[in-house]
Order: structure tokens, then C-alpha cells, then sequence
């Protein structure tokens, strides 16, 4: 079994397109396992989220600074975040989506 490159979720590995997105594979190669998860990252959006610790979790500097000193964007873009997490569409900073909770 593979992931998707598009959706994450497992594929067999000699298919050639995803049965789950449509998203075309290239070749059989194994995709590497995301090492972040999904509960660190649920625990420091809960906990402090407000200062974007997650999202320093997941290699979002950028953001994470805006989150730290505008108090989570106001708190929409905390919430957005929680969401995110909470149905399993939360990414890291290359775009892979957090799939396994631990």
C-alpha cells in the first residue's frame, strides 16, 4: 500500500490513478509518511492555538509569527485552524495533509 499524493489516503500501489480524489499516480513509489500527526498538533491548536504553536508544529513560520502577535488572527484564524484539524484537512508547510493521529 502507498498513499495518494493528492488526498493521503492509501492506495494500492499499482494504481494508477487515486480510487478515492482521481488524482493521477506517478509510479509505484512508496510516499514517505508525514512525520507530523494530527494530535500534537490538535493539543497545540486547543492549548495555544491563539499564538500559532501548531502551526510551528507543522513548519509554518510565517504564519505562526502573524497568529503569535495578532492573538490567533483575532481568533478566526484559530478557529479555521481548530476546524481544519478536527476533519482532517489540515496541512504541513509542504502541503501534505496531517492523516494519522499518532
Amino acid at each position: 500500500m502507498v498513499y495518494c499524493r493528492a488526498c493521503g489516503k492509501e492506495i494500492h500501489e499499482s494504481a494508477v490513478s487515486c480510487p478515492n480524489c482521481g488524482a493521477p499516480q506517478a509510479g509505484t513509489q512508496t510516499l514517505p509518511r508525514p512525520d507530523k500527526t494530527i494530535l500534537p498538533a490538535f493539543l497545540l491548536c486547543v492549548f495555544l492555538g491563539w499564538a500559532g504553536a501548531h502551526r510551528f508544529y507543522v513548519g509554518k513560520i510565517g504564519t505562526g509569527i502573524l497568529m503569535l502577535f495578532t492573538g490567533g488572527v483575532f481568533g478566526l484564524l484559530w478557529l479555521y485552524d481548530f476546524i481544519m484539524i478536527v476533519v482532517g484537512s489540515f496541512t504541513d508547510q509542504d502541503g501534505n495533509k496531517l492523516t494519522e493521529w499518532t
